[in-house]
């Protein structure tokens, strides 16, 4: 579960739209974002959407898995990974085709580093 108060409901990401899951924190692994709705502006939630999202560090870590997450419903046990990161030196990705109502950033392991902050872009 994420630290980060689980706000009901949670702030959305319209197209255009950047989201801070970390800002130049320090997570530790296994550590999850605030979680963020997708709403779904077409009026049908089967329409697939492209997110952008970026891993950037103060201090590069020497080991990292970033997982951006998704999940049909609000529950830690629903969100399943969609795209990852490894990048040390931090990256931008693109997932297409996205169908879920929600999305947040997890860390999975991080050896290192400082100032955390990833992005997801709606």
């Amino acid at each position: 579960m994420p630290n980060y108060n689980a706000q009901v409901p949670p702030y959305s990401i319209f197209p255009g739209d950047v989201a801070l899951a970390f800002n130049s924190e320090a997570p530790s692994a296994g550590q999850a974002s605030q979680q963020f709705a997708l709403p779904s502006y077409s009026g049908f939630p089967e329409n697939g959407r492209t997110i952008r999202w970026q891993t950037l560090y103060g201090t590069s870590p020497s080991a990292v898995n970033v997982a951006l997450q998704t999940a049909m419903i609000d529950s830690d046990a629903q969100y399943a990974t969609i795209d990852s990161s490894t990048a040390t030196a931090g990256e931008a990705r693109t997932v297409i085709g996205v169908r879920a109502n929600f999305v947040r950033a997890k860390v999975t392991s991080i050896t290192g580093g400082s100032a955390v902050t990833i992005q997801i872009l709606g």
